[in-house]
């Protein structure tokens, strides 16, 4: 393999930053983002007075609201390495597109409120971390407000997520009195609120503070250095190999508002963080990333990124080898061949031609209807597929029409390309042909009904139908719509396959009593 290419992979680290809403993770990817030269200056989530707003989130419904609802790819360089950012929607209602972006990184940081300690959501996406083998490093956040104690939350993390964990550094004081943070690994006491050249203080051979400093007199040092013996006797070793096959994770303190503790957990990261890793094809073939053949998969489809162009793109995750502007990919599920003139790379919705990358790197490709969520595309002779990404089971169900009958041009075209973003999905009814889309949250139609009038100038009128048990059907060639009763429908999705939809689990089990020839099956 070519030397340069096999030296640029190694410099990628990709990783998604994953947390419970509000925890502080919009934030944290400003000021990475600030460190990489990449922004000048951090906005903050909800500085909506100032006109300020997070450069991740690019949505007008994100803006208003102060939250993020889809993922954002940023890219910037660092150390000598090539940092690719995935942040992710916190709230719920948002985690099938939060879960396909897992798919698509080497590792995750995950955020932590040290007041609130690991909540749902958190918990849900750790559990994906888990199951995917994923490194995973922890931020516990806004130490500069009262929180738990430091020990209390370690011990959270061990008992509630069930993962060994490793204290890189250890916070002096918390709220308004947070001093700084005891640097356990780097060897040396970081000073919070100070002057550059005053920033980091010295340590003796027995991990004292080695200069005469007020900071020694305070009651939090001393109990700072108390927690610190403890940790030494009786905490878990730092295990580099650990920290990668994601059974231990190492964890910093700081406060992202302030930019405190972010840096050091920045360079810290990027020492132990994998390289790009290799993934394996529906046929349990691994592909390396130094394999020097171009392959990647599409794990998000965002449309309208540039509202006046109403553009699409496909975000590709390169998996191996190197993409070259103008070559020629083919796309696995059709067998068909694409020379690719129009890609680009990220900074949340600010875009620029690229012209190569590498495995490791998001790009985006310009899509006009040729690509689906899952979709492999590859460079070399032989083509493939990688392995499929989580579809999820919709819960919530309202039946959409245009308020206006003669925009239906634009709201039929909305709809089409609003679903194939895989946040909504379509069903209609076997005859009149209603349309129904199904979420996994409320949220999800609020964004829909939001961009559908923003993006595509359609005020829509959506109908709840409440929440139902939706099954899909192996052998639909048994299926009678005689079947049907005033407990369940019969509907066809995008992809004209028959789905039921069933008032509760009561009306499901009902229905497998009585044709138990019929076998159902959920997506996840």
């Amino acid at each position: 393999m070519d030397i340069k290419l096999q030296d640029e992979i190694l410099k990628r680290r990709t990783f998604a930053i994953i947390s419970h809403p509000d925890a502080g993770k919009t934030t944290i990817t400003e000021k990475l983002l600030y460190f990489g030269g990449a922004i000048r200056d951090a906005g903050t989530v909800k500085g909506k007075k100032s006109g300020k707003f997070a450069t991740s989130d690019w949505m007008e419904i994100e803006k208003q609201r102060g939250i993020s609802v889809t993922s954002s790819v940023m890219q910037f360089d660092y150390n000598n390495c090539r940092i690719n950012i995935l942040d992710t929607p916190g709230h719920q209602d948002f985690s099938e597109d939060t879960y396909r972006t897992l798919m698509a990184v080497d590792s995750a940081v995950m955020i932590v409120d040290a007041a609130k300690g690991i909540e749902a959501q958190t918990l849900k996406l750790f559990k994906v971390c888990r199951m995917r083998g994923i490194p995973i490093f922890t931020f516990i956040n806004k130490l500069d407000r009262q929180g738990k104690e430091p020990l209390a939350l370690m011990e959270e993390l061990e008992e509630v997520l069930g993962i060994q964990s490793y204290a890189m550094n250890w916070p002096i004081g918390m709220g308004k009195e947070f001093l700084g943070i005891y640097d356990r690994f780097h060897g040396r006491i970081e000073q919070f609120r100070t002057e550059e050249s005053e920033r980091f203080l010295p340590i003796d051979e027995d991990g004292e503070l080695a200069v005469d400093h007020s900071m020694k007199a305070t009651s939090y040092y001393t109990e700072a250095m108390e927690d610190i013996m403890l940790l030494n006797e009786a905490g878990n070793d730092f295990d580099e190999k650990k920290v990668l096959s994601g059974d231990l994770t190492p964890v910093f303190f700081g406060s992202a508002l302030t930019n405190f503790g972010v840096q050091t957990f920045l360079e810290t990261y990027l020492q132990f963080a994998p390289t790009p890793q290799p993934r394996m094809t529906e046929k349990e073939e691994e592909i390396n990333p130094l394999n020097e053949d171009f392959s990647g998969f599409i794990f998000k489809i965002q449309a309208n990124m540039n509202p006046a162009h109403r553009d699409r793109i496909a975000f590709v995750r390169i998996v191996s080898g190197r993409f070259d502007r103008g070559m020629t990919v083919t796309l696995a599920r059709t067998g068909k061949t694409y020379k690719v003139t129009q890609s680009t790379q990220f900074l949340a919705d600010d875009r620029e031609t690229v012209e190569t990358a590498v495995a490791g790197d998001i790009i985006g490709l310009y899509d006009v209807g040729n690509y689906q969520i899952g979709d492999t595309v590859v460079g070399g002779k032989k083509a493939f597929t990688y392995e499929k990404l989580p579809q999820f089971t919709p819960e919530l169900f309202v039946k959409v029409t245009a308020k206006n009958v003669l925009k239906s041009k634009h709201f039929h075209k909305g709809i089409q390309q609003l679903v194939q973003e895989g946040a909504i999905q379509y069903y209609k009814t076997l005859h009149t042909e209603e349309i129904i889309l199904g979420a996994v949250g409320q949220l999800q139609f609020e964004v829909f009904e939001h961009r559908m009038n923003n993006e595509y100038n359609v005020e829509v009128r959506m109908e709840p139908i409440g929440s139902k048990v939706a099954r899909w059907i192996e052998n639909e060639e048994e299926v009678k719509e005689s079947m049907t009763g005033p407990r369940s429908m019969l509907v066809k999705d995008r992809y004209d396959k028959y789905v039921f939809l069933f008032e509760n689990e009561f009306a499901t089990r009902w229905f497998q009593d009585k044709y138990d020839h019929i076998k159902l099956y959920n997506l996840l």
